[in-house]
C-alpha cells in the first residue's frame, strides 16, 4: 500500500504523481475504517484529502505554518505527519486529539478547536515572521462555514495591509455542519470560475504591449477602468476589493490543478485567497448523502453507515427540543436562535413548525446573543439554544447587551459538563463561573429529564436574563417522584436527615444519589439536596442546614474557581457557621480528550471517588451520630 510509505513529514513528496490517486483513495479507506471504530469527525475529513495532500506537497512542514480552522478536518494531514498508528487510540483518553496539538506534533502550528481563527492566528505568525526577519510561508485553510464568523473579517480587515505573502485557502463545501446560511453562503454559491477575467487581462495586455508608442498609453487607460471589468467578471471581487488577491474557484479533488494554483500564491505579494470547492463526505455515499449525520459520528457500520450502538433513551437535548416544540405553540411569541447548530442544540424540530420563527445566525455566537437582545427589546421571547464552551465567544455580549439591560434572554445551554472526545476546547466546565459573575444573570441547572421540562417553561415565562446549563448524552430519568415546582433561588431537599448533606447541582444529583446510597450502606445518614438554582444560591437553605449538619457537601460538574461550591464556602464563612465544607469539582485546568466516565474517574467527580474522600478526610467526625 502506498500509505504504508508514509512515516514521517514530506514522505508524500517521494509518491509519484501519477500514484496520488491511488493515495488518496487508501487515505479515505484508512479514515472510514478507523472512524468508524473509533468515532469522530469524518465527513469534514473526507473533504479535504485531495486538498491535504496538495498542501504538503507544495508546503514544506515544519518549516511552514499550516492552520486549520477549527481542526476537525485534519486527520489526513495527521496522516501525512506521521501519525498514522495513533489512530486507533484517537479522542481516546491518552491518545491522539481530535484536533490539532501543538504538544502532539511540530506540524501542527496553532492549537484549535473553536471557529473563524485561523486567519487571525496565521496573521499574527507572518507578523512575527517580518519582525523577527524568519523565511517561511504562512497557510490558514478556513471552511465557508467558520467564514460566517465576525473574527474572520477582523482577521481579513487587518490582513489587506499586508505587502509580504500571506496565503488563505477558502475550503467550500457549501456547509459548516449543517447547510451554511446567510449573504456569504449566498455569494460564494454564485461564484463558478474566474478564468474569463484573468484570460482577458493578459490577453489584452500582452496585445496591446506589442503596439509601437501607444500600446503603453492604452494599457494605463484600460487599467483606469479596471475596477468596472472586475465587477462585470471577477466572482472574488469582495476580497479584491479588500485588497486581498483572489485566484480561484479550483476544483479541490483535483490535486494538480490545486498544487498549481497553490504554487501561483506563493508567488503573490500579499495577502493572497484560494478559492477551493470540495465535497463533504467525498468518496463515501452516506457521509456525502449526509454529511451533517457524520460530521460527528459516533462508531458505525462501514458497509452502511448504520450506528453501531443504538440510542435507547432520549437525550437532554431531545427533551430541550420536545418542551420547545410544545411552547411554541403556546407561546406565539417565542422564537429560536442558533449559531449554526440546529441539529446539534436539536432545533431542527421547532424549524420545521415555526420556520418563521427560527433565526440561524452562522457561526456568529457574539452576534446571536446581540440579535436575541434585540428581538427581546422588540417584545419576542428568544431563546439562543448554544454549546458551553461555544457561548463563551459572547461573554462580552451576555454583560453589555444582555444584563446590562435585563432583557428577557434564555440561553439553553447544553454540552455543559465534560463531553468527552473532543477535549479541552469542548468541555462545558467554566459555564457556573462566567455566567453567575454576571450581575442580573439567574443561572440553573435540572437534575432530571423532567426537571429539565420544567426549567424551561420556567424560563420562558422568566422577566430577564436567565440560563439553563444541562449535560450531552442520555436524560437521567431517575428522582422521579421529586417535582416540586420551580420557584425562584429555591433548591428542592430530596432527602432531610442530619449531621452530613449533600447539595448537587444538575447533573451532579445523580453522582450524589449514589454517594448517599454508599453512605447510607455504612450506617451514616445523609441529608441530599438538589441545588437548582446556582445564582442567586438558595442561603435560606444553607441556614437551616447549619442548624444540625456538620459537614456540607457540594458537587457541581464545573472548575471551582466561581463554581457554586465557592458561593457556598464564603457564606458559611461570611456567617461564621460551625461546620465544614467540602467541594467536589472540576480541575482548574484543562481537561483533555477521552470518555466521559473515564474523565470522571481521573478528576475524582465519579461516585466511589467522591464516597472515598468523604470516608477518608471526615466521617471520623460522625462516629455516634
Amino acid at each position: 500500500m502506498l500509505l504504508d510509505k508514509i512515516n514521517e513529514v514530506n514522505d508524500i513528496k517521494k509518491i509519484d504523481k501519477n500514484q496520488l490517486p491511488l493515495l488518496a483513495q487508501e487515505i479515505r479507506e484508512f479514515l472510514i475504517r478507523k472512524i468508524s471504530v473509533t468515532g469522530g469527525h469524518l465527513a469534514s475529513n473526507l473533504g479535504v484529502v485531495e486538498l491535504t495532500m496538495a498542501l504538503h506537497l507544495v508546503f514544506d512542514l515544519p518549516k511552514d505554518k499550516l492552520i486549520w480552522d477549527v481542526g476537525h478536518q485534519s486527520y489526513t494531514h495527521k496522516l501525512l505527519t506521521g501519525r498514522k498508528d495513533g489512530f486507533d487510540q484517537l479522542r481516546k483518553y491518552g491518545g491522539m486529539s481530535g484536533f490539532p496539538k501543538r504538544k502532539e506534533s511540530s506540524c501542527d502550528a496553532f492549537d484549535t478547536g473553536h471557529s473563524s481563527t485561523s486567519i487571525s492566528a496565521g496573521l499574527g505568525y507572518v507578523r512575527a515572521r517580518e519582525l523577527l526577519g524568519e523565511d517561511y510561508n504562512v497557510v490558514s485553510v478556513i471552511g465557508d462555514g467558520a467564514l460566517t464568523g465576525g473574527m474572520a473579517y477582523e482577521a481579513l480587515n487587518n490582513a489587506s495591509q499586508l505587502k509580504s505573502n500571506f496565503i488563505i485557502v477558502l475550503n467550500d463545501n457549501d456547509r459548516s455542519i449543517s447547510e451554511n446560511v446567510g449573504g456569504i453562503s449566498t455569494y460564494l454559491g454564485n461564484i463558478r470560475t474566474a478564468g474569463a477575467y484573468t484570460g482577458l487581462k493578459t490577453g489584452v495586455e500582452n496585445t496591446l504591449n506589442k503596439i509601437p508608442i501607444y500600446g503603453d498609453a492604452l494599457i494605463q487607460g484600460i487599467r483606469n477602468t479596471k475596477q468596472g471589468i472586475k465587477h462585470i467578471l471577477i466572482p472574488g471581487m469582495f476580497f479584491e476589493e479588500m485588497g486581498i488577491t483572489y485566484l480561484g474557484p479550483v476544483d479541490g479533488h483535483n490535486i494538480q490543478q490545486t498544487i498549481r494554483v497553490l504554487r501561483e500564491a506563493k508567488r503573490v505579494n500579499g495577502p493572497v485567497l484560494v478559492h477551493v470547492n470540495t465535497v463533504k463526505g467525498k468518496g463515501y455515499p452516506p457521509a456525502e448523502r449526509m454529511p451533517a449525520r457524520f460530521h460527528g459520528t459516533g462508531p458505525f457500520e462501514p458497509d452502511t453507515g448504520l450506528p453501531k450502538e443504538r440510542k435507547k433513551k432520549a437525550s437532554y437535548t431531545d427533551v430541550f427540543s420536545t418542551v420547545m416544540c410544545k411552547m411554541g405553540a403556546r407561546e406565539p411569541r417565542l422564537v429560536a436562535i442558533t449559531a449554526a447548530m440546529p441539529d446539534g442544540t436539536g432545533l431542527k424540530r421547532f424549524r420545521n413548525m415555526y420556520r418563521d420563527r427560527f433565526f440561524d445566525v452562522g457561526i456568529a455566537e457574539g452576534h446571536a446573543v446581540t440579535f436575541a437582545a434585540g428581538l427581546a427589546a422588540g417584545g419576542l421571547k428568544p431563546v439562543v439554544a448554544v454549546y458551553s464552551s461555544f457561548l463563551q465567544r459572547a461573554y462580552d455580549q451576555l454583560i453589555h447587551d444582555v444584563c446590562i439591560q435585563n432583557l428577557p434572554v434564555v440561553f439553553a445551554i447544553d454540552r455543559a459538563g465534560l463531553v468527552g472526545s473532543d477535549g479541552e476546547t469542548h468541555q462545558g466546565i467554566f459555564d457556573l463561573s462566567y455566567l453567575s459573575g454576571i450581575p442580573n444573570m439567574c443561572v440553573m441547572a435540572p437534575k432530571n429529564k423532567w426537571e429539565l421540562a420544567d426549567m424551561l417553561k420556567y424560563a420562558i415565562a422568566y422577566d430577564g436574563p436567565i440560563a439553563m446549563r444541562y449535560p450531552r448524552g442520555e436524560a437521567y430519568d431517575g428522582l422521579e417522584k421529586f417535582r416540586a415546582p420551580i420557584e425562584y433561588g429555591k433548591s428542592e431537599i430530596l432527602y432531610d436527615e442530619c449531621s452530613l448533606a449533600l447539595i448537587a447541582v444538575g447533573s451532579m444529583v445523580k453522582i450524589a444519589e449514589q454517594v448517599r446510597t454508599m453512605l447510607r450502606d455504612l450506617g451514616y445518614s445523609c441529608t441530599l439536596v438538589n441545588a437548582r438554582f446556582v445564582k442567586p444560591v438558595d442561603e435560606e437553605m444553607l441556614r437551616y442546614l447549619a442548624e444540625d449538619h456538620r459537614l456540607v457537601v457540594t458537587l457541581e460538574e464545573n472548575v471551582r474557581n466561581g463554581g457554586f461550591g465557592e458561593k457556598v464556602l464564603e457564606y458559611y464563612n461570611e456567617t461564621r457557621a460551625n461546620l465544614h465544607v467540602m467541594q467536589i469539582t472540576l480541575p482548574d485546568y484543562y481537561i483533555e480528550h477521552g470518555n466521559v466516565d473515564m474523565l470522571r474517574r481521573e478528576t475524582c467527580t465519579d461516585a466511589e471517588s467522591v464516597y472515598k474522600r468523604i470516608v477518608a478526610e471526615y466521617l471520623s467526625m460522625f462516629e455516634g451520630c
